[in-house]
């Protein structure tokens, strides 16, 4: 899908290729391509009079072909998390190019930071009247997302140590759940911070890109200011997602730790009773071996004494262990 904003109207306009003809207008400041198919990529190239990098592109790790300048259009590509709040997040690349006045972005999923945004546009049209100035918009909502799925990740990381560090008791009934569902959820938090982390050091390249100053020193003097001030955010939000990746290693590193205590303590249970039943079960044996000359086979109280030795010699180690505060 493809839809073009023009600054004229405060309007989007969806094209469909076979069924609508695309052509560009003098407001039209965004075009936003959704899963652009190669046929369509080919197309708005042969409209543009640039080429649009493909999917298999976008997805290279090397700065170089993440951030460059190619015909008079700058290419930059960062990643997002999309469905942040959803059990299958995914950090997904996406495209931002400045040609002219147009800003275009290609995408291949719907983050919620482009939801709102495009909401945000459509309310006030008078802050984005040209494509440098939209982009400046979109990163900053990218950025405010992404300070938003922090809140929820530190949110979801004090839920599970006050999980994990609350007596039993005196938790509710629906927090007590099982080690292997707490390491669930620690492992997911884990695995989003650091697409998140991912994300805010490719957005940081981007701000840093000097092409990108260039054109804002030159034609946007407000655009300077903006990006400075995302770049101050995307730093300070590392800082918190470095602190907040520490805690999710601090509560895993715990919760390991009291999965050992409890099954120590299990096997310490086994093992003190094998040592207390050890000696009963040795004069059991021993009065048990049936052999001809036994002399206490022939005790009228043989059979009471034997169940008395029985007991002390269980007590014994048993009190012994209380004593020595090993139980």
């Amino acid at each position: 899908m493809a839809r073009i904003y023009s600054a004229t109207t405060n309007t989007f306009r969806e094209f469909t290729l076979g069924t609508d003809s695309i052509e560009l207008q003098a407001g039209d400041v965004w075009l936003d391509l959704l899963n652009p198919t190669p046929e369509e990529e080919k197309a708005f190239e042969n409209v543009l009079g640039i080429e649009l990098p493909m999917r298999e592109e976008m997805r290279s790790i090397e700065p170089s072909s993440r951030l460059y300048r190619e015909n008079d259009a700058l290419y930059m590509t960062a990643t997002v998390v999309a469905g942040a709040d959803t059990p299958d997040s995914a950090a997904v690349p996406m495209a931002f190019i400045l040609h002219n006045r147009l800003f275009i972005t290609i995408r291949y999923h719907e983050p919620r930071s482009i939801v709102v945004f495009s909401k945000h546009l459509l309310r006030h049209p008078e802050d984005y009247q040209t494509g440098p100035m939209i982009f400046g918009g979109l990163m900053e909502a990218i950025v405010e997302r992404a300070a938003e799925v922090l809140e929820y990740i530190n949110a979801e990381a004090d839920k599970i140590s006050h999980i994990i560090f609350t007596d039993t008791a005196d938790r509710p009934a629906q927090d007590i759940d099982s080690h292997a569902e707490i390491l669930k959820r620690i492992a997911r938090l884990q695995n989003l911070m650091a697409k998140m982390r991912d994300s805010l050091t490719t957005m940081g390249r981007v701000m840093h890109f000097s092409p990108l100053h260039e054109i804002a020193l030159r034609d946007e003097s407000n655009l300077e200011d903006q990006l400075r001030s995302i770049d101050r955010d995307i730093t300070s939000l590392g800082d918190q997602a470095g602190f907040i990746s520490n805690s999710i290693g601090f509560l895993l590193n715990a919760s390991l730790g009291l999965i050992n205590i409890e099954q120590n303590g299990i096997i310490k249970f086994f093992s003190v009773v094998a040592v207390v039943f050890l000696p009963p079960t040795l004069i059991a044996s021993i009065y048990g071996m049936n052999f001809g000359f036994m002399p206490e086979l022939h005790w009228h109280l043989g059979y009471p004494i034997a169940l008395c030795l029985m007991f002390l010699s269980a007590v014994g180690p048993y009190m012994w262990f209380k004593f020595k505060r090993w139980l």
